[in-house]
């Protein structure tokens, strides 16, 4: 090899060393800041009404969260547009892990199918952190309601087509697409009114606003349990242990109809994978606790926790489910 050749490969070695030992040293850096990760209060940014079954599972989980970590996690609720204005914040917050986004798959999955222009996308726009539970749904009507079973609205919704109404958090949300998936597959009409979120939609049942809805077993439970709301019917595919008397729509009215929703953590794309590693370990720490894993059996929400590379995974697997399904159903946003 001659003088000429050597001086080239030497000149070249250096320059890579000098990339890698940059690149080690942002690597290192990432690795303090994680560890010494937070250094001031969290803001979580609940997309949906207070009271709703992800903002009761937020304040659970996160709540133990904060006692582990040491930190401050404030929790805003910005209802409004079925979700679509609290993600935004969050999709355009500085990606640091002081800004994070507990949604619901309505606002990961069903929106973005629904709407032909969005501000962000969900697949690209955000960092995946942890799925942290499944919220399970049963169908409620007022208290004194003459409908007993799902056979019972259906019936009622054939003898007068499009009299009766039914209450969603907004369009686009849960309880719009599992009501609108219920009537095409029992081949009624149902008149949709929407409401600013779905703590709002359960009391318009409750006080005769509207005539049903289907909805989160965690956002109704007290309504139920104060005797203002009945719940007719779930929508898993068993019983839930909370409510044994209560049958599945399946078995009381429409066969094979099932429907649940879950609640996830996410983050602005871009924020650091350490950080989020260090959010999913810790929710994950918080959602092996008996009593936080109580509570929320307890309010109807069945505690999961993901990777975040199994929750990406799930939400585009989702993402594609739902747009095919609203597309068969031929659902819109109104």
């Amino acid at each position: 090899m001659n003088r000429r050749h050597l001086t080239i490969k030497l000149v070249s070695f250096i320059r890579t060393a000098g990339v890698v030992s940059m690149a080690l040293g942002v690597f290192s850096a990432t690795q303090v800041w994680a560890q010494s990760y937070p250094q001031k209060p969290i803001r979580l940014i609940v997309p949906l009404a207070a009271g709703s079954a992800v903002d009761n599972a937020a304040r659970i989980v996160m709540q133990k969260v904060a006692t582990n970590m040491g930190a401050a996690i404030a929790i805003e609720n910005q209802a409004g547009a079925a979700g679509l204005i609290g993600a935004d914040r969050v999709a355009k917050s500085a990606p640091d892990g002081y800004t994070l986004g507990g949604f619901n798959d309505s606002i990961m999955t069903m929106l973005p199918n629904l709407q032909a222009k969005m501000p962000w996308d969900i697949l690209k726009d955000f960092e995946p952190v942890s799925l942290v539970a499944t919220v399970e749904w049963g169908l409620v009507v007022p208290a004194d309601s003459a409908i007993k079973t799902a056979a019972d609205l259906i019936a009622a919704a054939k003898k007068s087509p499009g009299q009766l109404n039914y209450g969603s958090g907004g369009n686009g949300s849960p309880q719009h697409i599992a009501m609108a998936l219920f009537a095409s597959q029992a081949g009624v009409q149902l008149t949709h009114v929407p409401y600013k979120g779905a703590t709002q939609a359960a009391v318009g049942v409750a006080g005769h606003e509207v005539q049903v809805a289907f909805q989160g077993i965690a956002t109704v439970s007290s309504l139920i349990k104060a005797g203002k709301l009945r719940l007719i019917g779930v929508t898993t595919p068993r019983r839930l242990a909370q409510f044994p008397d209560v049958p599945t729509v399946s078995e009381s009215g429409l066969s094979g109809f099932e429907f649940n929703s879950w609640f996830a953590m996410m983050a602005p794309a871009g924020t650091p994978k350490p950080i989020v590693e260090k959010l999913q370990t810790e929710i994950a720490k918080a959602l092996a606790d008996p009593s936080i894993k109580e509570q929320l059996f307890g309010l109807g929400l069945s505690p999961r926790g993901t990777s975040p590379d199994q929750l990406a995974t799930e939400l585009r697997a989702q993402f594609a489910k739902y747009g095919n399904l609203i597309r068969q159903a031929n659902i819109t946003a109104e």
